[in-house]
Formats: C-alpha cells, structure tokens, sequence
C-alpha cells in the first residue's frame, strides 16, 4: 500500500479540544433530537471539564430536528430547508442544554464570518471569553442565511475551521463509523482499522474512495480534509464512532480508539511559525521596560498600560512588531486599530470603557496571539 501508517502510541493526551457530533448521533430518525448517543459525550465532555480541560462543540441536527414543523411531501427547497433549521436550531440546543448544568452558548457561523480577519478575530475573542467563563461553546452552520457562496458546506471541515480559530489542540470527530480503513469495510472483510497516521495525501484520500468516487465511506472524504487542515496548523485529529460509549471512556483514559491524525509539530508551535513568518507587519508597538518584563519572563499578554506609543496604519487583526527601547520584543495580532492604542496607550483597563466608547478587556495582544523573542 501506498500510505505509511504508524504503530499507535496508544496515549491520548489534550487540553482543549473540538468535539464534532454530526446529525446521525444527534437526530438518528432523521426528525427529531434524541438523547441516544448524546448521553456518553455529554459524559464525557462533563468530565473533561471537570479534569480541568476546555471543549468545544461543533454540532449538526438542525435541519433534522426541525423537519417535522416544516412538513413537504417533495424534496425540500432552500428556503424549506433554512427554516426547518431556524426552527429546530433552538429545539438542538435545548437538547444539548438538558445534559448540562452549566451554560451552553450558540454560535453560528457562515464561511464569509471565517475568511473576514476582522470577524475571526472576534471570533477569536468571543470563544475565549465563553471558555473563560466555563460555558460550552456550541458551533454551528449559519444554514438560516448562508448561501451557497457562503457556506462551508460540511460541519467536519467548519470544525476544523472552529479548531483553528480557538486554538485547540485535538479534534475529535464523532461519526457513525469506526475510523479510516485500509479500505471499504462494507465491500472488503479484509479492511483492517488503520489506528494512526502522520500526514494526509492522495493515497489516504484513495482510501477513502478518491476524488469523484462513489465508494467514500460515511463521508471519510470531508473527515479526511478536516484532519489535513489541522494537521498542518499542529492539531491533532480523531475520527471516532460517536456510537460506542466505550470510546469516551477510552478517551477519558487516555486512550484513543479509531484513526488518530497525529503533527509532527505542536500547535502553538505552527501557530508561533505562521505568525513569525507569514504574517507582514503593519506596525509597530512600542512598550516600556515593565511591559517587555511581563512579555518575556512571564508570559503575559500586553496591556494598554505598558505602551508608550505606535507608528502604522493597522487595524484589528493586524500583525504588529513589539518593541522596547528599540529592540524588537516580540510580535503579534493586534485587538486595537492604531487610532484606537493612540487613545489608550497608557491607560489602565478600568478606563477604557468611557475613553473608547465600547466595552473592551483591555487585551492588546493576547499571548496565545504572540511571538516573544
């Protein structure tokens, strides 16, 4: 064969991660939610909040679990669609809520929200808040205004879109079949499951039928292109079978049962490279001695109060250098636009609110956002 598996550690370590339930775990009759294979996630995503951990959900079953109040005897049209998924897109999320006795926060996207940088980054900002503040972050399609030219299309690659914007570390694709297989387990009694792998080329997708096949397996196909999208940012990538409980206690074990899509580089190191590398610079930041103390020997994230000025045109998103006294500290993506940090360099967060006009953590570059040299 032409792909290289590699020997499963049989370790599965996280700390923030993505969990994707599509709609046959979430409605399985096609019509209405169910708690059927909801209730071992739930479990599972319970005590992994309890173990300290951060989780995600990005969640299909909107349309399912509205159909039934939009009832056609034809194939249902866009418009049909987008307002069964209006309907049952809150009778999902109270189904997800039942499980939970903390809050569970709905977040709908569309691909325009993901590719606009000043979106995404508050994006960005709106998860981290959610995650701070122990909500259960729950992502999914904007189906009741996306068209065509802004949809995803899939909720396995809009979970690897939401693992990129939160920076997580894993995603775990929750689906109704086992893993990838050395091919077509309903055709082939000789496929065998192919427990971890170390990258994503053609003849991994061949595994999955190829491009234009009709073979693909449980569409392995988007599954596959959601692992390739992590795997080059340094995220992990579990497909698993949402259907068997043991697989969440496995997972809770530490243990990974399925097809683990395993970097050769962390995610905070790929992150750090893209930023370091890739992103042009719009301007700079200049800081006090305080600062650059917090910055490098502390790993804090730069506040308006340790900033003595700013030279640029940048805008929120932005990638800025980081400078004191000349030398250049560090670098990252800017949460203030220039005209903005002129307003409030110097100022504690306490006074940002009245001075900006707008409610604002006074983050000006978050660490996660950075490069400290």
């Amino acid at each position: 064969m032409r792909y290289s598996p590699v020997r499963a550690s049989n370790v599965f370590t996280w700390q923030r991660a993505v969990i994707k339930v599509g709609s046959s775990l979430i409605a399985p009759d096609s019509i209405s939610c169910s708690a059927t294979y909801l209730l071992a996630i739930a479990q599972f995503i319970t005590a992994s909040r309890d173990a300290g951990k951060e989780v995600l959900v990005v969640s299909s079953g909107s349309v399912a679990a509205g159909r039934n109040s939009v009832k056609v005897k034809h194939l249902p049209s866009i418009a049909e669609k987008q307002a069964m998924a209006a309907i049952g897109q809150t009778r999902m999320m109270a189904n997800w809520q039942r499980f939970f006795d903390f809050p569970c926060a709905q977040v709908l996207l569309t691909a325009d929200d993901l590719r606009d940088r000043t979106r995404y980054v508050n994006i960005a900002s709106t998860i981290r808040e959610l995650l701070a503040h122990q909500a259960l972050p729950i992502i999914n399609e904007n189906d009741t205004v996306a068209t065509d030219e802004l949809k995803v299309g899939d909720n396995d690659n809009l979970a690897a879109y939401t693992a990129l914007v939160a920076q997580a570390d894993t995603l775990i694709i929750c689906s109704d079949v086992d893993g990838l297989y050395s091919a077509d387990p309903r055709v082939n009694p000789q496929a065998t499951l192919i427990p971890e792998l170390a990258g994503v080329d053609q003849s991994i997708y061949q595994l999955a039928g190829g491009a234009g096949s009709n073979v693909g397996t449980g569409g392995m196909q988007t599954k596959l292109q959601a692992a390739e999208k992590c795997m080059q940012s340094g995220i992990q990538t579990l497909i698993v079978n949402g259907r068997k409980p043991a697989v969440f206690e496995a997972l809770q074990q530490g243990r990974a049962m399925g097809t683990l899509f395993k970097p050769k580089q962390s995610c905070r190191r790929a992150r750090q490279l893209w930023i370091n590398h890739t992103l042009k610079e719009k301007g700079q930041v200049h800081i006090d001695q305080g600062a650059a103390t917090a910055l490098v020997s502390k790993g804090a994230s730069l506040l308006p109060s340790g900033i003595v000025g700013c030279e640029g045109a940048f805008n929120v998103g932005d990638a800025v250098s980081i400078e004191c006294n000349g030398v250049k500290v560090g670098k990252g993506l800017v949460l203030f636009s220039a005209a903005e940090l002129a307003l409030a360099k110097g100022r504690k967060t306490s006074e940002l609110n009245q001075l900006l006009g707008y409610p604002s953590n006074g983050i000006v570059v978050h660490r996660d956002d950075m490069v400290v040299f």
